[in-house]
């Protein structure tokens, strides 16, 4: 029998099925960011741990300079995938793949570098935020200071007010949908410029929800039914260049409840809330977009003249 804990893993993403790894393994976005992030900031000789290691293939990277990889994955059958592929490539023998639950497992020894990418857009579904917050405490209270160096080491978050289509060969569905970045979607049209409304600095406590009301200045007249997530993963700061190497999340864009009609020039104020880790649902349900300043009216009332 399943506990309650692994009961809301099942359901919250934390047993990913193989093929779904493969899409991953496929990505090569994601991918090449890792390998560039994981390289630079694992240095020969470092031991690093792995929190939620899939396939083994971050941990894979980080063994090409570390002397010790901890590899830990919750999933049972991953597990057992994990260390067939590391046996079939180099270095795989560095890793030290373990059956344990990311919220309770804690390295032998204290470690340089952390790795973990359970992430969702929004940081909703998987368990990014409040596994990193817990190995923090457990760490220093096991170790003491200083925290290893994580990887992602920060998560930019923002929200985009836009006009959707969901009309399917003339079936209407507003339904949520995940977007590749970096193209043109015919189908989507951005009615304001993004808003950051969460920075999660991993060195940091950080909290498990979200609560935000904010304003966008609408640059294009439409009907706003959808709002557009956009994660942005730091996971490296490379201080010699001034840069970073980053990874972006396919957007999410969720529907509208009520859609509401705005005007270029408009104010529309959105407020949402949910809490890390949970469902897309519940931060749907949350969403509002109201107009707050009409800037055609603002301008009618303005031209008429004012008599003494």
């Amino acid at each position: 029998m399943l506990n309650e804990r692994e009961i809301e893993s099942c359901y919250l993403g934390q047993f990913i099925p193989v093929h779904y790894h493969h899409n991953m393994l496929m990505d090569n976005n994601r991918m090449h960011s890792f390998k560039s992030a994981i390289d630079y900031v694992v240095k020969p000789g470092m031991k690093v741990l792995e929190l939620g290691g899939g396939t083994g293939v971050l941990s894979w990277f980080a063994a090409a300079k570390a002397d010790k990889v901890y590899c830990v994955e919750f999933n049972p059958d991953m597990v057992q995938q994990a260390k067939k592929f590391l046996a079939i490539n180099p270095n795989g023998d560095k890793v030290d793949v373990i059956h344990a639950d990311a919220f309770e497992y804690l390295p032998p020894e204290p470690v340089d570098v952390v790795i973990c990418e359970m992430i969702h857009v929004a940081m909703l579904r998987e368990k990014q935020v409040e596994v990193i917050e817990s190995f923090k405490r457990r760490y220093a209270q096991k170790f003491g200071g200083p925290l290893p160096i994580f990887i992602p080491e920060a998560v930019l978050m923002a929200a985009q007010p836009l006009q959707q289509e969901y009309d399917f060969e003339g079936f209407y569905a507003p339904i949520v949908q995940f977007q590749e970045t970096g193209v043109v979607h015919n189908n989507t049209v951005e009615l304001a410029q993004p808003a950051v409304y969460a920075v999660i600095d991993f060195t940091q406590p950080n909290a498990l929800s979200y609560a935000w009301q904010g304003s966008f200045v609408v640059e294009r007249s439409g009907t706003v039914n959808a709002m557009r997530f956009v994660t942005k993963n730091i996971l490296a700061v490379v201080q010699e260049r001034g840069t970073t190497i980053d990874w972006l999340n396919h957007y999410m864009t969720l529907p509208l409840a009520q859609p509401v009609q705005a005007a270029a020039g408009d104010v529309l104020q959105v407020s949402f809330a949910y809490r890390a880790g949970g469902s897309i649902p519940s931060l749907e349900a949350s969403l509002q977009a109201t107009v707050v300043y009409q800037a055609e009216q603002a301008a009618a009332i303005e031209a008429v003249p004012a008599f003494a």
